[in-house]
């Protein structure tokens, strides 16, 4: 008998992330003494986080092809640029007003500057490549080969330094990417090196986000809820309009652009890599992994309603941008 146990967790929105995740949270917060009793490997599954994702950003590396044609670098360094841009312009005004520490009570409890970064800076890969599929041409989804640049906390570490929150010291800002440089120099050298390393993406996104959840106390899940939501949306919001009308400038109908205003489920991890890389972030990063992760799904659910209505009502616009 077979139980379509993959097929399940694919059905709910982001869900090789968030089913994990929520698994590992459920675990921490009903039986926290679980990876102390068992210890050895299975105690390994609840704490090995950072060495899954370095492991997980090794291979992303080695998907991208340096080899991109002029359109993929056009159009991927845009939809990239703007993406980025408007989570620094978003971290320097919330750095001001935030500073390090999350929001101490109210409605906005537990809201920082880290949570909005990292939400902001990361699209959906899968996401975006499977609406381009759909919506778009097969040179859109290679777009994403210059957009996965995003993936890691070093544009998020980059952007809390240009915001004038605590700064990270050189080499833990070189060590942040360097796993993802090591993977882009190995798929490019070997192509065979490429396609089994790249094999291995999918696989990763449920093991690290396990471990991530297994830090969490549900307990405070629920301060997540409305402003959870209300992070998801101002995602949409805030990094589709310029994407969208940055798309459309460089000739495209715009629909990639809103297919871009995701958080890629791997951001949630972010929060968590930052403070462990300056501790000053240590309050912020259990609040901001949950909101991180309220707005995966939500960006999740919005994002291809959004998408379906742009290409209806714009993609009948002939791309402009000469073909490669």
């Amino acid at each position: 008998m077979q139980i379509p146990i993959k097929r399940g967790i694919e059905a709910v929105p982001g869900g090789m992330m968030v089913v994990p995740l929520a698994l590992g949270a459920l675990i921490a917060t009903f039986f926290p003494d679980t990876p102390k009793f068992f210890g050895s490997f299975t105690g390994a599954l609840f704490n090995g986080s950072l060495t899954i994702l370095a492991v997980f950003y090794v291979c992303m590396g080695a998907s991208i092809d340096f080899k991109a044609t002029p359109y993929i670098l056009k159009k991927g360094g845009t939809l990239f640029g703007v993406k980025v841009g408007m989570a620094m312009v978003l971290g320097v005004i919330f750095g001001q007003i935030l500073g390090e520490a999350p929001v101490g009570a109210g409605v906005f409890a537990g809201l920082s500057t880290l949570a909005i970064v990292a939400a902001m800076n990361d699209t959906n890969g899968g996401l975006y490549m499977a609406l381009m599929g759909q919506y778009g041409e097969p040179r859109d989804v290679g777009a994403y080969t210059v957009m996965t640049l995003e993936s890691g906390p070093f544009l998020t570490m980059i952007t809390l330094g240009v915001a004038g929150l605590s700064a990270f010291p050189w080499p833990t800002l070189v060590g942040s990417i360097l796993p993802l440089l090591v993977g882009m120099l190995l798929g490019n050298l070997d192509r065979d090196m490429r396609a089994f390393l790249s094999r291995a993406i999918p696989v990763m996104i449920p093991f690290f986000a396990f471990a991530l959840g297994s830090g969490l106390d549900l307990a405070k899940v629920w301060q997540a809820g409305l402003l959870g939501l209300g992070l998801g949306v101002a995602v949409v919001v805030v990094t589709g309009i310029p994407l969208f009308f940055a798309d459309r400038a460089i000739g495209g109908t715009g629909v990639a652009g809103v297919a871009a205003a995701s958080t890629a489920g791997n951001a949630a991890a972010v929060p968590a890599i930052v403070a462990a890389a300056n501790p000053v972030y240590a309050d912020a990063a259990a609040h901001a992994t949950i909101l991180v992760a309220a707005a995966v799904i939500v960006t999740t659910v919005l994002v291809p309603l959004l998408t379906a209505w742009t290409a209806r009502r714009f993609g009948n616009r002939h791309d402009n941008a000469p073909q490669a």
